[in-house]
């Protein structure tokens, strides 16, 4: 869906912070093969993790951080593109000689990465080869005149950089219109299930599905506490079921009487305090359920977001490493 509304650019991947919490390996490998052909990662190290893909899958990786001065042996090495970011990093790329190939960060108003305007005018990367000029919307997700403000000032950069590609939209600069696509979309969120923007509201499919096993069942009468600091009392007799789920595992404890299960069909609220390795949830609605059946943690993003108070990049890039994942 990210690529139809990408209209005639490209539509690339960002999968930093390991494919967003889902596994970056197993998410690229997918995309590939769905015709993704760029993707992005934070850090050297997330992408020697793909190395091995770019060859494999005909790919194309870049590394937002650029490269520090002990990156550079990596960067030299490998079959990633840095995306360089200041111009003592462009500097010291264009001291590694080879006339390689990189990407450019450009501030276009958010004053986090890139290199001004200004050094731009300046000649700042003259002679240098490269692939993509990017920028980044800091106000997408909102209806913000600042969109249409930077939109502009890296709209004016076309044609000035010797870059083959401009690239501005992430999810929700996508759901802004085809003047933000440019030449490369760079999504995120919305692959994974996020919905970033009310305009992809109802238009992204959720992606995980966080399942958990049931430890134990236990009776709790009327007046009994379950939890960490006795946070909930059983207002009645009450069935109650305890899942290898935790806080170490990504489930924080802002969905501490506020998150829910489900297994066929039945509604299983969360109870009591999350600890590091366990929740409880009310089973009164389901009688079969038993020690060692699985059941699935409510994790559709928006609304999990609403539940926990916790954004929804948090959500999917917490989920803990206990997790096995399974691709359907």
């Amino acid at each position: 869906m990210m690529a139809a509304i990408s209209g005639d650019a490209a539509c690339g991947a960002a999968v930093k912070a390991d494919g967003y919490g889902l596994g970056a390996r197993a998410v690229v490998q997918r995309l590939a093969a769905a015709g993704c052909r760029d993707f992005f990662v934070a850090t050297w190290a997330e992408a020697e993790g793909l190395a091995d893909l770019v060859a494999a899958q005909g790919i194309a990786l870049s590394v937002l951080h650029g490269v520090r001065a002990e990156d550079m042996a990596a960067a030299i090495a490998g079959p990633a593109r840095p995306v360089l970011n200041t111009a003592a990093q462009l500097a010291r790329w264009r001291e590694s000689g080879g006339g390689r190939a990189c990407d450019v960060m450009v501030d276009s108003g958010m004053h986090r990465l890139g290199v001004s305007v200004a050094e731009i005018a300046d000649g700042l990367l003259d002679g240098l080869t490269i692939e993509t000029l990017m920028s980044h919307l800091a106000c997408a997700d909102e209806d913000s005149s600042m969109n249409e403000r930077q939109r502009a000032a890296f709209a004016e950069l076309a044609g000035r950089t010797g870059a083959r590609r401009m690239s501005l939209a992430n999810s929700a600069g996508v759901a802004l219109g085809q003047g933000y696509c440019f030449d490369l979309t760079r999504p995120g969120i919305a692959l994974y299930g996020g919905v970033p923007s009310a305009a992809l509201a109802g238009r992204i499919a959720q992606v995980a599905f966080p399942q958990a096993q049931i430890l134990q069942r236990r009776h709790v009468p009327a007046g009994g506490a379950v939890g960490y600091n006795a946070t909930w009392i059983a207002p009645h007799d009450t069935e109650v079921a305890i899942l290898n789920l935790g806080y170490a595992d990504g489930y924080l404890r802002g969905f501490s009487g506020t998150g829910m299960a489900s297994a066929g069909g039945a509604a299983l609220p969360v109870i009591g305090r999350i600890s590091m390795d366990l929740t409880a949830i009310d089973v009164s609605a389901a009688r079969d359920l038993a020690e060692g059946d699985w059941v699935t943690i409510d994790y559709a993003l928006p609304a999990a977001s609403v539940a926990s108070g916790l954004s929804q990049y948090e959500l999917l890039t917490g989920l803990g490493r206990r997790f096995a994942r399974v691709w359907g």
